[in-house]
């Protein structure tokens, strides 16, 4: 529920259940005192009251049966006096607003008065002439000359204020303790379900601000403030992972600066040593010269493909590189992979075989560009570390239920079992001897496998070679 519909809900219940119990105390208040006082200390007066107006109505009805002459008889006069006497009550006859017979003098003005509030024959009203409250009725006839007759009767109200006031004062205090009592309770319900928890999230959102994420903002409170708190306690987390990203961000770029400066820093002296060589005349003849510069131009493109490896895995590590995913045929795929590194593969006495386990054509959602840059750099391994003898390489494709799976296969001398789990972390090195690239190989080609929801793990056995498989899920 809404705070503002709450919040009127609860002050409406206060206002119901304060009258609703006022109402109770009174009932119980009013019993209590007619026990104590007796029933003559209030009810008597209320039972008078009810005799009197049934009286008055009485006699109203005996007159409506006569006519308007039999009221000027005397001896009606004589017995409606008695009667009105007795119950302290007045009578007086009028032929319009002319007094022809009253029990008890009134002045013209209270007359006037009494026959202007009502022309309703039927009603018994109350009306306070000289100071005191009276009720009256009224009895008219229609007489033959045109003139209106009335019998007008008015009987004192004499009631006890006492009690009432009294049973007032009562009232209105005790609905005032229970209305006030209810608002505490209301206040009190409010501070521990609203206020208290806005201020501990106050207290929150202060050191959020001042930069510390460690204090969990737990749920609490009732409606929206519970919502804030889950709220806040979500922003809470969202930055904390953005500072934590943003610090391994930091840490990554350190790290790769360092990496790539002291692994740029052997090739780059070369090409100057080289360069200095041939500027010094070290390099005479033709021959010597060519030689310096093919070194040279060789220690260029390594720093030149270590520079791509780095700007490459840098975009991957902080998703800046777009993916353009197309379904395609795994097996036709492969060959034009195995067809695009057969040349190289011959030129370094390797033999490279596509093998196809694979029972009917396989289709994967796949970016042809990147994918084709995880096959490059995992042959480069191999051919790198291939059997010097009859070196082979084998790419397999096979499948699972859900899964496809390309295996890429070489015959060389293993990877030791202690230094296998760290092959895919950037600028590992499993020969440090053997440095001929930049190290970032298949830490490039893990970041584009996951980035099309697959896996790439490794096998090997020290003499028997390497395996890397990949998974990417079929469609």
């Amino acid at each position: 529920m809404h705070l503002t519909k709450r919040f009127f809900t609860m002050n409406t219940l206060a206002v119901l259940v304060s009258i609703g119990l006022t109402f109770l105390a009174v009932i119980i208040f009013v019993a209590a005192y007619t026990k104590v006082f007796g029933r003559e200390a209030g009810m008597k007066e209320f039972q008078k009251v009810f005799e009197v107006r049934a009286a008055i109505n009485e006699i109203k009805r005996e007159a409506l049966t006569f006519k308007f002459e039999q009221l000027l008889d005397h001896n009606y006069q004589q017995m409606l006096s008695d009667r009105v006497n007795a119950l302290d009550a007045s009578a007086i006859i009028l032929i319009n607003k002319e007094v022809l017979y009253a029990t008890q003098n009134f002045n013209k003005f209270d007359i006037d008065k009494s026959l202007m509030l009502s022309d309703d024959s039927a009603s018994l009203d109350e009306i306070e002439l000289d100071g005191k409250t009276y009720m009256f009725t009224r009895a008219d006839y229609k007489l033959p000359s045109g003139d209106r007759g009335i019998l007008l009767l008015l009987a004192p109200i004499k009631v006890k204020t006492g009690f009432y006031v009294l049973l007032g004062v009562f009232t209105v205090s005790f609905f005032t303790v229970v209305f006030l009592l209810m608002n505490f309770w209301i206040s009190y319900k409010f501070s521990r379900g609203i206020i208290l928890p806005i201020s501990r999230l106050k207290d929150a959102a202060i050191k959020i601000r001042e930069g510390d994420l460690s204090c969990e903002i737990s749920e609490e409170g009732e409606g929206e403030i519970r919502e804030l708190g889950r709220t806040l306690e979500l922003m809470r987390i969202k930055l904390k992972e953005s500072v934590y990203v943003q610090q391994k961000y930091d840490d990554n770029r350190k790290f790769l600066v360092s990496s790539i400066s002291h692994d740029l820093k052997t090739p780059v002296t070369s090409i100057k040593g080289y360069i200095e060589g041939i500027i010094d005349g070290v390099a005479k003849t033709p021959e010597k010269l060519e030689e310096y510069l093919e070194t040279a131009r060789s220690k260029a493109i390594l720093v030149n493909a270590m520079i791509d490896d780095l700007l490459l895995y840098s975009k991957l590590d902080l998703n800046q590189l777009p993916y353009h995913f197309e379904k395609s045929d795994l097996v036709s795929y492969f060959e034009d992979c195995a067809a695009d590194h057969k040349y190289e593969c011959e030129k370094a006495n390797i033999s490279l075989e596509l093998i196809n386990e694979l029972k009917e054509p396989v289709k994967v959602l796949i970016d042809r560009e990147r994918l084709k840059r995880v096959i490059q750099n995992i042959l480069d391994n191999a051919v790198m570390y291939a059997g010097e003898i009859d070196g082979k390489i084998a790419i397999i494709l096979r499948e699972t239920r859900t899964s496809a799976i390309i295996e890429i296969k070489d015959n060389g001398k293993g990877i030791p079992e202690n230094k296998l789990p760290y092959i895919f972390e950037r600028f590992y090195q499993v020969d440090p001897s053997r440095k001929s690239g930049s190290g970032l190989g298949l830490a490039i080609a893990k970041q584009i496998v996951e980035g099309h929801e697959g896996n790439i793990w490794a096998k090997s056995v020290v003499g028997e070679g390497t395996r890397i498989m990949i998974s990417l899920k079929k469609f």
